[in-house]
């Protein structure tokens, strides 16, 4: 359990890495070196996410919540920006979903 939750806040942490420096790269004019960069940190994404052991549909839909609430903290940390109440009652609905999707007994 903890190797995956390490390892969807790490996929988390590259996605919303990666997108930011190509945000700024379009949108604050920084130098094409924030886009490449900003790629590259995708395609690792890429293999951090596929690397969990649940089937693709599960770790991708559990994986959403992870990452909104990630994102919400990205906003706040990096951006400056701190969450309202309904941002962050959003975010824990989602990371209850995911526990749902991740944890809760099969048959």
């Amino acid at each position: 359990m903890l190797k995956s939750v390490f390892l969807f806040v790490l996929a988390a942490i590259s996605e919303i890495a990666g997108a930011y420096l190509i945000w700024q790269w379009q949108r604050s004019g920084r130098p094409l070196l924030f886009a490449f960069l900003g790629a590259a940190i995708l395609f690792a994404y890429a293999f951090i996410q596929t690397s969990q052991t649940f089937s693709f549909g599960r770790a991708f839909a559990a994986y959403g919540g992870i990452f909104i609430a990630t994102a919400t903290l990205w906003g706040w940390w990096v951006d400056g920006r701190a969450p309202d109440r309904w941002d962050c009652v959003g975010a824990a609905v989602c990371l209850a979903g995911s526990a749902i999707i991740l944890w809760m007994p099969r048959r």
